[in-house]
């Protein structure tokens, strides 16, 4: 009886469904998707799901009542939530401590104020419109405004949820779920940027630039990669193209990024590098030494980012599958064999390694195995580690003193390179004769590309290409969001500020007392 009396309660709640609400407008015709972060193989027949919601016929008193709407998996909703906080984590603390013990003791805090506050901030217009901006339709760069406010994903009248789509076909978690999870990404992506003009440059500039940056740049660039119509969109080979063409541009080019490799690292290093040429050296750059006043501290900040790390790739694959698991593996073993390649790259050339080599070692694995975490194998992850280790080294080092900008922490030497490098070599190693996944040839069966009809070189043109819009595009508003800030309010303090310390100057504080 109590079964039965349940199963009126949801009949009842289906047929007074909202009509507006993310979930009947997908039964209108394919159940829509909420663009997500991987391309991975589904794992369809893994876990019981509720079927898709279909279109009620004419109601009628023979006709069986219409199905109910598709039922989050419990697990995959609480995998996204525990990744969401690990992710948060990672920014802060994690990134606050590994930036803020690699400047000066005078500027810690103004390091930590920086991520804090632009990570806090990132995350409120996300929820006004940045969510919107990337995750609806609209055209092949921008979304819509669908979701201004948040507007649509739930009816609290009602206490319904609108659903968003993961890469397996009948499979859904929470809108919100998906809505902050990808917050994480967005504020932490701007918190990278803090790295690259520390020690000079004027907090409420700061925030100013990364308020334009995030709208013009994160927003558009999460939509060219990340947004598609979902999995239960492709209902047919005749719905089949026009579904693609309504995803975002690097999305049709075909382009693999699992977890951000160009959406973050290199959309964020290419505006770090042109806010150190913009905003200037530091004053006595050159001529005085810039040690780390705590190499204890960022240690401790990469050992976070490591973990958090976890939660940012595996977690992009938005269910807790056999794709996930690949996507941790890799990023544990890429980061690691990373590690090791930087120590001894530091060994060869300096004659020993450091505790600064090893957490930055860490760092460039972590940034080059994002894009390739879910759609490598482990033998693929471990030579993109290595390469990336020796890679970041160099971007640090030689590269830095060719390109002559004072890259503070080294954002683009390790997130620029590093980003590139696994972006590049996700091509390679997606290979099914490498030991890669491949890619779903045809999201209308399911079917992955076959061996022989992956084609290497083709891959990586098309990674290359999507690198080079990043870089462009990313560059083109950092520098339009600089000099509109410059005009406005100026960049850097003024060199009595710089020399006192921006804990004191733009804080009034001081993160250790004498």
């Amino acid at each position: 009886m109590k079964k039965l009396i349940a199963s009126l309660a949801l009949g009842l709640a289906v047929l007074g469904y909202s009509a507006t609400s993310f979930a009947e407008d997908a039964a209108a015709s394919a159940p829509e998707a909420t663009p997500v972060a991987a391309v991975a193989a589904p794992e369809a027949a893994s876990e019981p799901v509720a079927a898709p919601p279909v279109e009620a016929a004419p109601a009628a008193a023979t006709e069986a009542p219409a199905a109910a709407p598709p039922v989050p998996n419990k697990g995959d909703t609480a995998w996204m939530m525990v990744s969401t906080i690990i992710v948060i984590m990672m920014a802060i603390p994690g990134l606050a401590l590994f930036y803020g013990g690699l400047v000066r003791s005078k500027n810690m805090l103004s390091v930590l104020m920086q991520v804090m506050v632009t990570f806090s901030m990132i995350v409120v217009l996300w929820f006004v419109y940045g969510y919107s901006l990337a995750f609806t339709e609209g055209n092949a760069f921008f979304g819509g405004l669908d979701r201004f406010m948040m507007k649509g994903v739930w009816d609290n009248a009602a206490g319904t949820f609108a659903n968003a789509a993961t890469f397996s076909k009948g499979v859904y978690i929470p809108e919100i779920v998906f809505a902050v999870f990808q917050a994480s990404f967005a504020a932490i992506t701007c918190a990278l940027i803090v790295g690259a003009f520390a020690e000079r440059m004027k907090f409420s500039a700061v925030l100013a630039f990364m308020a334009i940056w995030f709208t013009f740049s994160y927003a558009p660039i999460a939509h060219m990669v990340w947004f598609w119509m979902g999995p239960d969109a492709y209902s047919s080979a005749d719905v089949a193209a026009e579904m693609t063409s309504k995803a975002g541009f690097i999305w049709q080019s075909g382009a693999l990024d699992f977890a951000g490799g160009t959406v973050v690292h290199i959309n964020a290093a290419v505006a770090g590098l042109v806010g150190a040429y913009m905003v200037g050296k530091r004053v006595g750059y050159g001529k005085e030494a810039f040690t780390p006043h705590s190499l204890t501290l960022t240690m401790v900040g990469a050992s976070l980012l490591w973990v958090g790390w976890f939660g940012f790739n595996a977690g992009s694959a938005l269910e807790a599958n056999g794709f996930a698991a690949l996507a941790f593996i890799n990023t544990f073993a890429a980061t690691a064999i990373a590690v090791l390649a930087w120590c001894v790259g530091e060994a060869l050339i300096k004659g020993k390694a450091s505790m600064l080599g090893a957490a930055s070692g860490a760092v460039a694995g972590l940034v080059a195995i994002t894009p390739a975490c879910g759609n490598v194998g482990i033998g693929g992850a471990l030579v993109i580690g290595a390469v990336a280790g020796f890679a970041c080294l160099w971007g640090v080092t030689g590269l830095k003193k060719l390109l002559g900008a004072d890259d503070s922490l080294d954002v683009f030497g390790v997130h620029g390179v590093g980003g590139i490098v696994g972006a590049l070599l996700t091509g390679v190693f997606n290979a099914p004769s490498l030991g890669g996944p491949g890619y779903v040839a045809d999201w209308v069966t399911v079917a992955m590309v076959a061996p022989a009809d992956y084609s290497i070189a083709a891959q990586v043109w098309i990674q290359a290409k999507a690198v080079a819009i990043t870089v462009v595009w990313s560059g083109v508003v950092s520098i339009v969001a600089f000099k509109v800030v410059d005009l406005v309010i100026g960049l850097r303090v003024p060199e009595d500020e710089e020399r006192e310390g921006l804990d004191i100057s733009s804080h009034g504080e001081t993160a250790y007392h004498q």
